[in-house]
């Protein structure tokens, strides 16, 4: 039993079934008018996948606790939708069929350095023309003590560092936060970097 599985071996949902914000965002700049295949990326317990779901989205979604795909299973059950969810580890999945979003919270900072060009060129070459990669992560800030619940698992990043792998996206939105956390019991808090970046077609230009 992995750290996550420990967490989620519980009734409840260790996350909660709120949404992040961010799925709200898509909601706007990708509505489910057609259809949109969508993949969540370390869906933990599913309260991201599960929302896109039930929106109308057809969503795939994968995590490395087998505890948080079962739940994430049964979470979309109650909800009376289906996310295809398997179990995978982010290092070692690449994508192989396309999708119009890519979505992932709170599990980048577990891609260690050496992995990160070469995953973030799969996950751009398989997002559609005009799709979204919608991502966040954790970033060092000399001012921010690191978190109590730091796991080992974990890499570092430096500010604006994701942002790079998208240089020749169009950044439909980027920033840095620093927000309160009590995810260990223990007030902290943590800088992210969050962003939503779109894959713009360049067609050729004729002489």
């Amino acid at each position: 039993m992995n750290e996550y599985d420990e967490k989620y071996d519980q009734v409840g949902y260790y996350w909660g079934v709120k949404p992040s914000p961010a799925c709200f965002d898509v909601l706007k700049m990708m509505p489910p008018d057609h259809h949109v295949k969508l993949l969540v990326i370390g869906c933990g317990e599913g309260r991201n996948a599960v929302f896109f779901a039930r929106n109308g989205y057809d969503v795939t979604a994968f995590d490395l606790s087998p505890m948080g795909v079962e739940k994430t299973r049964a979470l979309a059950e109650r909800a009376s939708t289906v996310v295809d969810v398997f179990r995978a580890n982010v290092n070692e999945y690449r994508l192989s069929e396309d999708f119009d979003v890519l979505f992932s919270t709170g599990v980048l900072h577990y891609l260690p350095e050496d992995l990160r060009a070469e995953i973030f060129e799969n996950y751009k070459r398989f997002t559609r023309p005009d799709g979204l990669n919608v991502f966040s992560v954790f970033v060092e800030k000399p001012f921010v003590a690191r978190a109590p619940d730091w796991e080992a698992t974990a890499h570092s990043w430096v500010s604006g560092e994701l942002f790079t792998y998208y240089r020749d996206w169009r950044m439909e939105y980027c920033t840095e936060e620093i927000f309160d956390c009590m995810s260990s019991g223990i007030p902290h808090q943590h800088a992210v970097n969050r962003m939503i970046a779109r894959k713009i077609e360049v067609s050729e230009q004729s002489p």
